[in-house]
């Protein structure tokens, strides 16, 4: 008997899709960002919507205000079955780095945890290691923290942002 051709079906959403859902939105946002043990933390405000691609992705389009400017920033966020991982990436106009994310949601299904690898901002041309780190609280309130590793192996967080959702 010869091998049956496989064909393509149209994938159904899994429960992780299902779970990005939980992000779409009109969120306020209030964040910090701490560098370096020597710089000062730099407080930010913006606000980010949330709308799905479907049913197997979200994009989020956000801007911040702080002290030292503005930004605009992106994110895309799916879920790949192949690859049994959350997938996306995040642009932002302060930077010229994309940040690629693959990840995992925790056994609560409350914590999303994004890696990825970018530039070394104390040591050009060299990259570290970061996560983004998804936490959400309840329907309407989410927390983002950013932390990076250092050449030591030992991380370090970088930034907090809490999200309220706008009624």
């Amino acid at each position: 008997m010869a091998d049956e051709e496989k064909k393509w079906t149209p994938p159904q959403p899994e429960e992780q899709h299902k779970w990005l859902l939980k992000l779409v939105g009109d969120w306020t946002i209030e964040g910090e960002c701490n560098m370096g043990e020597d710089q000062t933390a730099s407080k930010s405000t913006g606000h980010e919507t949330v709308r799905a691609v479907g049913e197997f992705w979200t994009i989020a389009e956000g801007e911040m205000k702080s002290p030292e400017g503005s930004g605009l920033t992106r994110m895309t966020l799916g879920y790949d079955p192949q690859k049994k991982s959350f997938v996306g990436s995040w642009v932002g106009s302060m930077m010229t780095n994309m940040w690629v994310y693959q990840g995992e949601l925790d056994a609560a299904k409350r914590v999303l945890t994004l890696n990825t690898v970018g530039p070394d901002f104390e040591n050009l041309g060299k990259e570290l290691n970061y996560q983004d780190i998804m936490e959400i609280v309840d329907d309407d309130n989410r927390i983002l923290r950013s932390r990076m590793q250092g050449a030591d192996g030992k991380w370090t967080q970088i930034m907090s942002a809490n999200y309220k959702r706008k009624k």
